[in-house]
């Protein structure tokens, strides 16, 4: 991959990296150390963006005020009339003046109490799902952990939080699954119309649910969604009320399942560090966030410029894409000390796996409690875990993944 030539930078020797070659997928880190020992930002022709690689080129561009999150629509736009919608109402796709109305609003609905109101319930709910998956390997020898733990979790955890009824909640994770197919480059045109699809169901769904909460509000974030005001009067359009909804699902939904399957199976290939965690579970919280940092389950993050911005002498043009490729900046040994190895103790972590600046994850305090829930139940009820056969990883590049974790003990 070679710095654009129009950007006068020098050109770098590394070769090019296919983002769909399942040999990069499997093990992108080694790609990454050579791009970061070439330079810190560096042009990917095929993708049409620059990446930087370094940890305060990425931070740099996370936290740029002339780098934001400008929606363009998918298009052609009558494809994607749902998609657009969703992304078009995202507190994530907007910048000021409408983000900050609409994170005061969403964050004074979180600010009632549900994260913590969730707690105990997670922490139940976790330990139910690996008693389910202990039993599946006690009957079977093996069960998948992302089938049984690591995917149904979050959606259960997301569902109660909307105040979804139990009954369609096998709605949401397949609708997900494939709405953030869309995030990739060069996705194939049947998988572009089943995200539009799922996208029009999930909207439809939506309005269906936030209208029965205005008749009949309950104790779940829907119902405080519609009912948030901000300081003058402002209040969610139905449109972001949805469009906020579906990000709490796909954001929250593919962060966690992709930490504990990628972190799983991480601890599982350092035996030492899941040997460590099972000995002392004091060291959960800093191993929910080596997990993070390790094999990060976003790997990259876009922005676009909207005035001239230089980022570590890289000049991005106004309407040109910069992206931070988070998985290149975890591993930066300028930050990381032996950023190679995995350290559950690791005490000073500041990875970007939730991001920076004003775009900052509002669900992180979640996704913290329930990824750290999910370790806690394993290493109790399953200490003697080890994997039943190799892991299957998805295809895809930016939303970084397991397929599945087959495992047995001992």
């Amino acid at each position: 991959m070679d710095a654009s030539p129009a950007q006068d930078l020098p050109s770098v020797t590394v070769a090019p990296f296919d983002q769909h070659d399942p040999a990069f997928i499997a093990d992108p880190y080694p790609v990454f150390a050579a791009l970061r020992a070439e330079g810190e930002v560096h042009w990917h022709e095929d993708m049409g963006v620059a990446l930087a690689v370094s940890h305060a080129a990425s931070s740099a561009v996370l936290k740029h005020r002339s780098l934001g999150r400008i929606w363009s629509d998918a298009k052609p736009v009558e494809n994607f009339a749902s998609f657009n919608l969703l992304h078009r109402n995202s507190l994530l796709e907007n910048e000021p003046p409408t983000h900050g109305r609409l994170r005061r609003l969403v964050a004074a609905a979180f600010g009632r109490g549900h994260v913590e109101r969730l707690r105990p319930w997670i922490a139940e709910l976790a330990d139910r799902l690996v008693d389910e998956l202990s039993a599946r390997i006690a009957d079977d020898g093996h069960a998948d952990l992302l089938a049984h733990v690591a995917a149904p979790l979050p959606v259960e955890v997301i569902a109660e939080l909307l105040g979804v009824p139990t009954a369609d909640r096998p709605l949401l994770q397949p609708w997900s699954n494939a709405i953030v197919k869309m995030y990739e480059y060069g996705l194939p045109a049947d998988k572009q119309v089943a995200a539009e699809r799922a996208a029009t169901e999930f909207v439809a769904y939506l309005r269906d649910l936030v209208a029965l909460r205005r008749r009949s509000p309950g104790d779940d974030l829907v119902s405080d969604l519609v009912a948030v005001t901000d300081t003058d009067g402002a209040k969610l359009t139905e449109d972001e009320l949805v469009a906020t909804a579906v990000l709490l699902l796909m954001a929250g939904h593919e962060a966690t399942v992709n930490v504990i399957g990628n972190g799983v199976n991480a601890l599982m290939t350092h035996r030492g560090q899941w040997e460590r965690l099972v000995a002392d579970q004091s060291l959960l919280s800093t191993a929910v966030e080596e997990l993070i940092r390790y094999d990060s389950p976003l790997q990259l993050f876009e922005r676009t410029a909207t005035e001239p911005v230089e980022i570590a002498g890289y000049a991005v043009e106004p309407g040109t894409k910069i992206a931070a490729l988070l998985g290149a900046a975890a591993r930066d040994p300028l930050v990381f000390p032996d950023p190679d190895v995995l350290d559950v103790g690791r005490e000073r972590n500041p990875h970007l796996g939730f991001g920076m600046g004003i775009h900052y994850c509002l669900g992180a305090p979640l996704a913290r409690i329930e990824v750290q829930a999910a370790l806690s139940a394993l290493v109790r009820k399953l200490p003697k875990a080890e994997p039943a056969a190799p892991p299957r990883r998805r295809a895809e590049f930016v939303i970084r993944g397991l397929h599945e974790l087959p495992l047995t003990s001992a």
